[in-house]
């Protein structure tokens, strides 16, 4: 894993925040985001950086508090105006990540059917934003996530298995090994509705791999819980308390009560 570079301009402090996140360091995630929404108070900026706080909190278990953030989050990028294509374009990126969000903060708190509705009007402002799904790539692969974790809750192994070949597909074409890493852990959650668990476990071990050689750490707790829960190997509760006592010393806090 190596050193993040400093951020030099807002966008780059957005960029930081989302890596540092990924690789579970809360306290440092959000310091550059709330120097960052002191700089930029409007826009599709402003919308990413709510979004990206919302995902923070949601991450560890807050999904009403995440929901502000992202009723924050598209609000702010409804209200802006599009000044080019260029901003047009970045306007939906921002309007999709905020509804996405919704949907996953809908989901984890057992509302289903609202998860599906927000999902339906993200998947409908995606034609808006053009042909390129590699200038929307990001989008799609959230869309695909979180629709392949809905049906998961609904029981729908099917259905999630094809999602989740979906945003693994789209993530192959992209650079973020994150994307590609989590792509897989769905897979692995798709393949436990199978009569064989093998392909389950062996996607939670090499997921698990994965999140350890690039320190991809909430990623990792994750892996291990499901791991531990189909039985894929030994050691995954010692990986699963490792993990969240790492999150701990980062500033991550998990929900441990109804939020």
């Amino acid at each position: 894993m190596s050193p993040l570079p400093a951020a030099t301009d807002p966008e780059q402090r957005w960029l930081r925040a989302v890596a540092l996140g990924g690789q579970g360091f809360y306290s440092g995630a959000r310091a550059e985001l709330a120097r960052l929404q002191r700089e930029v108070t409007e826009g599709s900026l402003a919308s990413l950086a709510a979004s990206t706080e919302a995902s923070l909190l949601r991450q560890l278990g807050w999904h009403r508090r995440a929901a502000a953030h992202d009723g924050r989050a598209f609000a702010l990028a409804r209200a802006a105006p599009s000044r080019s294509p260029e901003e047009g374009a970045r306007l939906v990126e921002a309007q999709c990540d905020a509804l996405t969000g919704l949907a996953a903060d809908a989901l984890g708190c057992g509302r289903l059917g609202l998860a599906r509705r927000l999902l339906a009007r993200c998947a409908d402002r995606l034609p808006d934003a053009g042909p390129d799904d590699a200038a929307f790539r990001r989008q799609r692969i959230r869309l695909h996530w979180v629709t392949a974790e809905t049906a998961l809750a609904s029981g729908d192994f099917a259905a999630a298995k094809v999602h989740a070949a979906q945003a693994s597909m789209h993530a192959e074409r992209g650079p973020s090994v994150r994307h590609r890493v989590k792509s897989d852990l769905l897979r692995a959650a798709s393949a436990t509705g199978d009569d064989d668990l093998g392909t389950a476990r062996a996607l939670a071990v090499d997921v698990d791999r994965r999140c350890a050689e690039h320190g991809l750490v909430p990623l990792r707790w994750a892996a291990a819980m499901l791991a531990d829960g189909i039985g894929a190997g030994t050691g995954a509760d010692r990986v699963r308390d490792e993990c969240a006592e790492i999150v701990i010393e980062r500033g991550g806090r998990f929900a441990t009560i109804r939020n």
